[in-house]
């Protein structure tokens, strides 16, 4: 993306913000959250402990379209020439010391807008106004930047776990099929912010097998969810050497339920009505009642899931959003990462010559891989 490429993103996403607090009646927005930041400024990080949501760098946008950027002065001089270079935040900088008091930044932010006007943030925050369902749906709309950077994540992601799949042998140890998954996330310039690996008895047990030190034999799926410029992609995939009986017939059963969910991921669809395309499925590929088990994925983008379909859920399916679905039957799992643009749905995360089950308008569910 050109450097006016990202300006005009930016600037775009600044006038969302500034919409949204006129619409919530905010005198300025204050951003905290990581996926938030990585959002608004096209990939750039607020944090240095990665273990923590938010970082002490803050953003604020205020409802005249101001824009300030709040930190300590540890840190302000690397916003201000790396991270934020060339985006305009004019800097409000303070004491570490100050920095220990949540509400110092606050009474900072407050500085900046109308007097008596509320103060929006998305982390919880003293004397200000909870905003995140609102920004969240504000995220959703991609634009053509983010699409670009989606597709090329995404394409990236799918080669990653064909190789590291086929390269696997009975043996390996759980944890160090992860720590391929991690190095190889690395090495694309992401991060693994999920990455799990089960196999045999504890797949069929559990279905977020976080890695132990347990050698696979028959079956082992492996999980990703990796994070680049902010944006997230999630796909699994399975590798079998005498694999159970039943296996094949589960994995196309849930294959079945992986296509109703795509081809009913429309604009205007909720997340409830996707979830009753779910379990509708699941009963008519004759396994009623797995929607039960595990949550079957929702929309994604600076969040692993930025919600998930569930029975009470009204968030509704955006023209142009990503999805990751992942329906599980036990024992298998299909996941990948998918957008929706123009009303087509194309699938981001595919890995290539990778076995696959042929669904509904031209797309594919990632089948087993079964060692040679």
């Amino acid at each position: 993306m050109t450097p006016a490429e990202a300006g005009a993103e930016h600037e775009e996403k600044l006038g969302r913000l500034a919409r949204l607090a006129a619409q919530t009646g905010a005198g300025g927005i204050l951003l905290a959250g990581h996926h938030n930041i990585a959002w608004l400024t096209g990939g750039a990080a607020n944090r240095i402990d990665a273990s923590r949501e938010a970082g002490s760098a803050r953003l604020l946008v205020t409802a005249d379209g101001r824009r300030f950027v709040l930190a300590n002065a540890i840190e302000m001089p690397r916003l201000v020439d790396e991270e934020l270079a060339g985006l305009g935040y004019e800097p409000i900088e303070y004491s570490w010391t100050d920095d220990q008091d949540p509400a110092h930044a606050v009474r900072a932010a407050r500085a900046r807008i109308a007097s008596g006007a509320s103060l929006a943030a998305d982390w919880p925050l003293p004397d200000t106004t909870p905003i995140e369902a609102s920004l969240a749906r504000t995220r959703a709309l991609l634009t053509d930047g983010e699409i670009a950077r989606y597709r090329a994540l995404g394409a990236e992601a799918g080669r990653l776990m064909a190789r590291i799949c086929r390269e696997l042998s009975p043996g390996d140890d759980e944890r160090d099929i992860a720590g391929l998954l991690v190095d190889g996330a690395a090495a694309m310039r992401a991060r693994a912010i999920v990455a799990l690996v089960g196999c045999d008895d504890r797949l069929r047990r559990y279905r977020h097998p976080v890695p132990t030190a347990t050698k696979w034999r028959h079956v082992v799926m492996l999980a990703l969810c990796a994070e680049r410029h902010g944006l997230v992609v999630s796909l699994s995939r399975i590798v079998v050497s005498g694999a159970p009986e039943d296996l094949d017939a589960k994995t196309r059963a849930t294959a079945s339920v992986f296509g109703r969910l795509l081809d009913a991921t429309r604009p205007g669809a909720t997340g409830a009505d996707l979830f009753r395309v779910a379990a509708d499925a699941y009963a008519a590929a004759g396994y009623p009642g797995e929607e039960r088990k595990h949550h079957q994925g929702g929309a994604i983008g600076y969040r692993a899931r930025e919600w998930v379909a569930h029975p009470a859920s009204a968030e509704v399916v955006q023209p142009r959003q990503a999805f990751a679905w992942n329906p599980t039957i036990t024992g298998t799992k299909i996941e990948d990462t998918a957008l929706l643009l123009d009303g087509r749905l194309e699938i981001l995360t595919t890995s290539p010559d990778w076995p696959s089950i042929p669904l509904a308008n031209g797309l594919t569910a990632s089948d087993v891989w079964p060692l040679s």
